[in-house]
C-alpha cells in the first residue's frame, strides 16, 4: 500500500474492530483517512472473541445497566445490518441446586434483560421446567436440576464483521493497510503529526502525516502510550480468554453454564457445525505477542463441561484447535471476571487519541464517541449502518447455480458469507473454472474464494485466508493441506492485491 504525501485528517493506528469502523465513519463524513495495522486485520482480539453479539447477561450482576442497553440495540443494529454475518441464536441456562446463582435470581436477570432491550428486543426469554431442559440438551445431567431460562441473542463471524468495516472504509475513500507497523512517533513542538511506519512483509519505511491520530491498538495499548509519554503508567488490565473447537455438536442450542468453584460463566454455542466452548477469564502479564493456550485452561473449561454432561467423553483428541484472545480492560482491581467492559477515550499531551478498553458489541458506539472527541460533527445515523457485503438478496440460489454450474449449497455458502458480494465470487469461476474445486474436502468454500481473498480482501498470507478470510481452522481443515492450495493463488495473484 502506498499512502499519498499529503496530509492526511485522520490517521487511524490498528485495524481491530473499533480502529476499522472509526476509519469507516470519518471516511463517510469525507475525511482523509488512513488507517495501519501492524498485523492482518482483526488478528488480535477482534477475531478470538466468544463469537457473540450480546448485551452481557452477566453484567448485571455488576450493575452496568447502562452498558448492558447499548449494547442490547448495538445488537439489533447488527441484525437488522448484517444477517448474513450476524444471526439470532437461542441459549439455554440450566440452573442446579447448588449452582452460585439460584433459578429465581437467574429469571430476575433474564426478565431484567429482556426489559432494558426494549423496542430491540428479538424475542422475550422462556422460563423452563428440569423436563423442559433435559429435551432441549440431550445428555445434561438431570441430577440436581431445578430448571432454567431460554433466552435469545445472537451470533457473529468477529473477522469478516471486522473486514467489513474495513472493506467499507476503503469504499468511501479511506487508505487502508494491513502488515504496516508504526516504529516511531512524529512530534513537532510535543504534539504528534504523523508517525514513521514499516512495511512488515518487505521492511520498507515511510512516514504518513495527519492532522489527528486515533489509537485503537486493545490490549497493545500500554505499549503505545509508552511510546507517546515515557513513563505513563498502564491504564490497561489484560485477561486471557481461551476457546476450544469442539469436534462435536454437543447441543443444537447454545448454553450458558454456571462453574460452581468460582462464580465465572462460559459458553458452548454451535459453530462451523462443531462446538465453540469458553471462555476462561484470567489476568496475563506475558509477552502480548506470545500469548497460548495453556493445557490448564483446556483442563479447566473440560471439568466444568463434565460436571454438566457426565456421561459424555470429552477428550482432547476431539480438539479441532484452540484459540486465545486478551481482553484490554480499564485498569481496576479486583476478580477479572467481575471487571466492568466499559471503555475510556482519552487524549494525551501529545494529541494522540487513545481507545481503552470496550467490548465487541458496542464497537459502533466507541467509533462514534471517539469522532466526538475528536471535535467532528457527529450525526446519530439511527439504527441504519449497512456495511460491505449489506443488502437485499433478490436473486433465486437455484437459478444462480443452474447459471454458474455450481451446487446450489456452494450458493447459499456464499451468501451467508459475503451477503451481496457474493456475485462477485461467483463471477470469478466464469474465468478459472477450476475456481469451482473445493479448496478442502469437508468445508465447502471453494477456490475462487480464494481469489476473492486476495484480490478484493488484502489477504497477504495463508494464514489470512485460512483463519480470517475463510475460517477453515474452525472446521477442522488441515493447515499444510490447505497450504498447497492456497499458496500457489498468493504467488500468482500477488501483483493484483490493491
Amino acid at each position: 500500500m502506498k499512502f499519498p504525501d499529503h496530509e492526511n485528517d485522520l490517521l487511524v493506528i490498528g485495524g481491530g474492530i473499533n480502529g476499522a469502523a472509526v476509519a469507516l465513519m470519518a471516511a463517510g463524513m469525507g475525511k482523509k483517512v488512513a488507517l495501519v495495522e501492524k498485523g492482518d486485520f482483526a488478528s488480535g482480539t477482534s477475531s478470538k472473541s466468544t463469537k457473540l453479539i450480546h448485551g452481557g447477561l452477566r453484567y448485571l450482576e455488576n450493575f452496568d445497566f447502562g452498558l448492558v442497553k447499548e449494547a442490547l440495540k448495538e445488537r439489533f443494529i447488527q441484525l437488522k445490518n448484517v444477517p448474513h454475518l450476524v444471526n439470532p441464536l437461542q441459549f439455554v441456562i440450566p440452573v442446579y441446586r447448588d449452582d452460585p446463582r439460584p433459578l429465581w435470581l437467574v429469571k430476575c436477570g433474564v426478565w431484567l434483560y429482556d426489559f432494558l432491550s426494549g423496542p430491540y428486543a428479538i424475542q422475550k426469554h422462556r422460563v423452563l421446567s428440569a423436563d423442559e431442559v433435559v429435551s432441549y440438551l440431550p445428555g445434561i445431567k438431570r441430577d440436581g436440576l431445578v430448571g432454567g431460562v431460554m433466552y435469545l441473542d445472537a451470533q457473529m463471524d468477529d473477522a469478516r464483521l471486522c473486514l467489513e468495516n474495513i472493506l467499507s472504509a476503503r469504499e468511501k475513500g479511506a487508505k487502508v493497510a494491513n502488515y504496516t507497523e508504526v516504529v516511531s512517533l512524529l512530534k513537532e513542538k510535543g504534539r504528534c503529526v504523523g508517525v514513521e511506519a514499516m512495511d512488515v512483509l518487505t521492511k520498507e519505511k515511510f512516514v504518513i502525516r495527519a492532522k489527528q491520530i486515533v489509537c485503537s491498538v486493545g490490549p497493545w495499548s500500554n505499549r503505545l502510550k509508552q511510546l507517546d509519554c515515557p513513563g505513563a503508567p498502564d491504564q490497561l488490565r489484560t485477561t486471557k480468554g481461551v476457546h476450544i473447537v469442539y469436534r462435536e455438536r454437543i447441543s443444537d442450542r447454545a448454553m450458558l453454564l454456571q462453574v460452581k468453584t468460582d462464580r465465572r460463566i462460559f459458553f458452548v454455542i454451535p459453530w462451523m457445525g462443531h462446538s465453540l466452548i469458553g471462555t476462561t477469564d484470567t489476568d496475563y502479564q506475558g509477552d502480548l505477542d506470545q500469548v497460548r493456550v495453556e493445557q490448564e485452561d483446556v483442563d479447566y473449561l473440560f471439568q466444568e463441561l463434565r460436571r454438566v454432561f457426565p456421561n459424555s467423553n470429552f477428550t482432547k483428541e476431539k480438539i479441532l484447535c484452540t484459540f486465545v484472545g486478551l481482553r484490554p480492560l480499564v485498569f481496576d482491581h479486583g476478580d477479572p471476571s467481575r471487571l466492568s467492559r466499559q471503555h475510556v477515550i482519552e487524549k494525551s499531551p501529545s494529541g494522540i487519541v487513545y481507545i481503552l478498553g470496550g467490548k465487541y458489541t458496542t464497537y459502533r458506539l466507541i467509533a462514534w464517541q471517539c469522532l466526538r472527541k475528536l471535535g467532528y460533527p457527529v450525526i446519530d445515523q439511527g439504527v441504519d449502518y449497512p456495511l460491505y457485503g449489506s443488502g437485499p438478496l433478490k436473486e433465486v440460489p437455484e437459478l444462480l447455480a443452474a447459471r454458474y454450474d455450481i451446487d446450489v449449497e456452494t450458493v447459499f455458502h456464499l451468501r451467508n458469507k459475503y451477503g451481496i458480494r457474493y456475485r462477485a465470487v461467483l463471477e470469478l469461476v466464469t474465468t478459472d473454472p477450476q475456481g469451482k474445486e473445493l479448496i478442502y474436502p469437508s468445508a465447502p468454500d471453494i477456490r475462487a474464494q480464494i481469489v476473492y481473498a486476495i484480490k478484493v480482501e488484502m489477504a497477504k498470507t495463508t494464514e489470512d485466508i485460512y483463519w480470517r478470510r475463510l475460517g477453515l481452522g474452525y472446521r477442522g481443515c488441515d493447515l499444510e493441506q490447505c497450504r498447497r492450495v492456497i499458496e500457489p493463488y498468493l504467488v500468482k495473484h500477488k501483483e493484483g492485491v490493491s
